[in-house]
C-alpha cells in the first residue's frame, strides 16, 4: 500500500474508533520526539477541522521551559517520490503557544542525512490561532531513502494538526528553503506577536 494512502487510512480508522473519546493515544506510526520528551504530551482528541473528527496534538506540560521543543511526527520510505517535488499540507491550530509552531519535512538520502529540510521557522504560528492551512514543499533527490514530517512546537501551549495530505506537485509550486544565517538571526531577535 502506498505511504500516503496508509497515512490517510490510519487517520480515517482512528476517527471511527475514537469518536467521543478525549485524549486518545497516538496510533503508530505517529510518535512524539523531543530532547525533553517528558515535558510534552501527545495524542488525539475530538476537536478536528470537521465535527466529530480527531485531531492529533502536541502539548507542553507545565515543566516545559523556554527553548524546549517537541515534534509530533512520522516517516516513510521515499522510494515512490524519488526525483519528484513533494508537498505536505495540513490544517494547524494553536492555543497559547509562546515559542512557535510550524509544519516541517525532512528528506534523508543514501549519501547525506537531511539532504532536504524545512521547518517553517520563518513562517511561525504563535499565540492562539484557529484552523489554518499550512504547507511544506521539498524536492526529493534521486537517492532519497526516507521522508520525515510533522508539526513542531515549543515552550508552552498546544498545537493540533488535521487533514494531512502528501502530494507530488509540479515545478510551478515553489520549494521551501530555510532562511539564510542573517535571516535566521533577524527571526530570533524579532519580538513575538
Amino acid at each position: 500500500m502506498k505511504p500516503h494512502i496508509v497515512l490517510l487510512a490510519a487517520l480515517s480508522a482512528t476517527s471511527l474508533l475514537a469518536l467521543a473519546q478525549p485524549g486518545v493515544p497516538l496510533d503508530p506510526p505517529w510518535m512524539l520526539s523531543s530532547e525533553h520528551k517528558s515535558r510534552f504530551e501527545a495524542g488525539q482528541e475530538e476537536n478536528g477541522v470537521h465535527r466529530g473528527s480527531l485531531a492529533k496534538y502536541v502539548r507542553a506540560k507545565s515543566t516545559a521551559t523556554t527553548g524546549d521543543w517537541a515534534t509530533l511526527m512520522q516517516f516513510f520510505s521515499a522510494a515512490e517520490y524519488r526525483g519528484k517535488r513533494l508537498r505536505f499540507q495540513a490544517q494547524v491550530r494553536t492555543e497559547n503557544v509562546t515559542g512557535w509552531t510550524g509544519l516541517w519535512m525532512r528528506v534523508d538520502c543514501e549519501s547525506k542525512y537531511s539532504c532536504a529540510f524545512y521547518n517553517s521557522q520563518d513562517k511561525p504560528m504563535r499565540g492562539t490561532n484557529g484552523w489554518t492551512p499550512r504547507s511544506v514543499t521539498l524536492d526529493v533527490p534521486a537517492d532519497a531513502k526516507s521522508i520525515s514530517f510533522g508539526v513542531i512546537t515549543g515552550s508552552s501551549g498546544t498545537s493540533w494538526i488535521d487533514e494531512l495530505k502528501m502530494t507530488a506537485v509540479g515545478t510551478e509550486v515553489a520549494v521551501d528553503s530555510m532562511p539564510s544565517r542573517e535571516q535566521e538571526i533577524e527571526l530570533r531577535t524579532k519580538p513575538s506577536l
